[in-house]
């Protein structure tokens, strides 16, 4: 195949061909026998044409235009031969074969913006766009050029070789920067918005943090949807926490209706004897002055709740005597103050932790002191501290019940609700509600220490001092 281009003139024609270069830079091929005849451009196969894609040599016709202008087929815009041919026309990158083959590649390639029209067209070279850049739709060739332009400030080192009138399309716009800038600044893409590259790091980085911020809520929503109570619940949380307020001795007056037992009762150890392994009588006499109160408090909680009132008598009892002194461990917990060390018994007496380990509770008390350290920071509000004492109550796990599926369905009733009740307090505390509840175990424990404890105290004290109510709950 032969071409004829300005640049290779010297090249030599085939055998029974000849190549005429006449002054006037006209360029005609000739064929042996044939006559001068025109024909079309025949383009050798689909793509673009570039001009070392020519036309054969063996098909007759003469070139009827200046052999240092060529005239695209697609456009009214003259080009200069020498200068279509110049490197710096073709400086938008291409893949290679490796690249295209890639998944990857066509993905990207695939991907047109959903706010675009199917097939819409970049508004300065009318190629296929592929998004809003430097607002105006564009394609891909058209934003690179024009953040090149400005970021290197190549604009004054544009310069046209035909005054300004170049048409620009998607064949033409690599050979005239100048005029291919000017359109882009006439069809309105903002130079304003072309950032240096510091600023564009930095607004990748920032939408590459909020692509993962968004990622983040969307997993959040789909998978860690966390449902809050249903108006049922709400109903049952309502009656829990009446029941609470209402039998809670001084509410959230506590700190101020509290009276602190004396330092000189309880406070010093017991000579010959392991710390609380002695019951100091004096501390245990003022602490049975408020444990009857304590009881009843706790058994007119339970009473109103209907599904407990629901029961039958006998597990009724069982109820309240398996949760009593995990409940009123729970009221002087959620009592704590650090700022005096102290536990509220029954709204009303202040306790050092030495004061009640000597006052009976021995081991006991350090474990019920330990939960109030803990609690403090869990910041319950009555209906936690509620359905923790509904749960406490309702557990089907006591010796002797009777109805222990129904009881177990009420406890998975108040769990229910109140795991929906912390989704809509939303505690600001990692893994909320599995703490919570393993407080509920902690309790559970400390009433069963509270039981082999109470066997060494009716040793140590005399009868006289043990309150019928107290009496009857705890002994078996």
């Amino acid at each position: 195949m032969n071409y004829c281009m300005q640049e290779i003139y010297e090249v030599h024609p085939t055998a029974g061909s000849n190549c005429y270069m006449q002054s006037t830079d006209y360029c005609t091929y000739i064929e042996d026998n044939q006559g001068y005849s025109s024909c079309d451009a025949q383009v050798l196969h689909s793509n673009n044409i570039y001009m070392e894609q020519a036309w054969a040599v063996n098909q007759p016709y003469t070139c009827s235009y200046p052999g240092n202008v060529f005239k695209s087929e697609y456009s009214d815009m003259d080009m200069a031969l020498n200068q279509y041919n110049q490197p710096e026309f073709f400086t938008e990158e291409k893949p290679t074969f490796s690249q295209v083959q890639s998944p990857s590649y066509s993905q990207k390639k695939g991907y047109i913006p959903s706010y675009l029209d199917k097939d819409e067209l970049c508004v300065v070279c009318g190629d296929k766009a592929t998004g809003y850049h430097y607002r105006c739709i564009t394609c891909e060739g058209c934003k690179g050029f024009f953040r090149r332009t400005i970021q290197k400030n190549l604009h004054p080192t544009y310069s046209c070789k035909y005054e300004g009138k170049c048409v620009i399309d998607k064949v033409t716009r690599n050979q005239c920067q100048e005029c291919r800038f000017k359109k882009c600044i006439f069809v309105g893409m903002a130079t304003d918005l072309v950032l240096d590259d510091s600023k564009r790091l930095a607004k990748r980085k920032l939408i590459e943090e909020n692509r993962e911020k968004r990622r983040r809520e969307e997993l959040q929503k789909t998978i860690g949807h966390k449902p809050e109570p249903t108006d049922e619940e709400w109903e049952l949380i309502k009656i829990v926490t009446e029941a609470h307020v209402a039998t809670n001795a001084q509410g959230s007056h506590w700190k101020q209706k509290r009276k602190f037992l004396p330092e000189d009762i309880g406070q010093a150890p017991i000579v010959n004897a392991p710390e609380g392994g002695k019951v100091d009588l004096e501390a245990f006499s003022q602490f049975t002055k408020i444990i009857t109160p304590a009881i009843t408090r706790v058994v007119d909680f339970a009473k109103k709740l209907p599904m407990f009132c629901e029961l039958p008598c006998e597990d009724q009892i069982i109820l309240l005597k398996g949760c009593c002194m995990e409940i009123m461990s729970l009221r002087a917990a959620v009592r704590y103050d650090p700022e005096s060390e102290t536990l509220t018994l029954n709204g009303e007496m202040a306790v050092t932790r030495g004061q009640l380990k000597n006052g009976g509770l021995g081991v006991v008390s350090d474990a019920i002191f330990d939960l109030g350290m803990s609690l403090s920071s869990f910041n319950l509000d009555d209906t936690e501290v509620a359905l923790l004492q509904a749960v406490l109550l309702m557990s089907s796990d006591r010796p002797g019940l009777v109805c222990v599926e129904r009881i177990e369905k009420c406890q998975e009733g108040f769990l229910l609700a109140f795991e929906h009740y912390i989704n809509y307090r939303k505690h600001h505390v990692a893994h909320f509600w599995p703490k919570l509840l393993m407080k509920v175990t902690d309790l559970r424990m400390i009433g069963a220490c509270h039981a082999s404890r109470f066997l060494h105290m009716k040793v140590e004290c005399p009868t006289e001092l043990f309150p019928p109510l107290f009496l009857e709950v705890f002994e078996d």
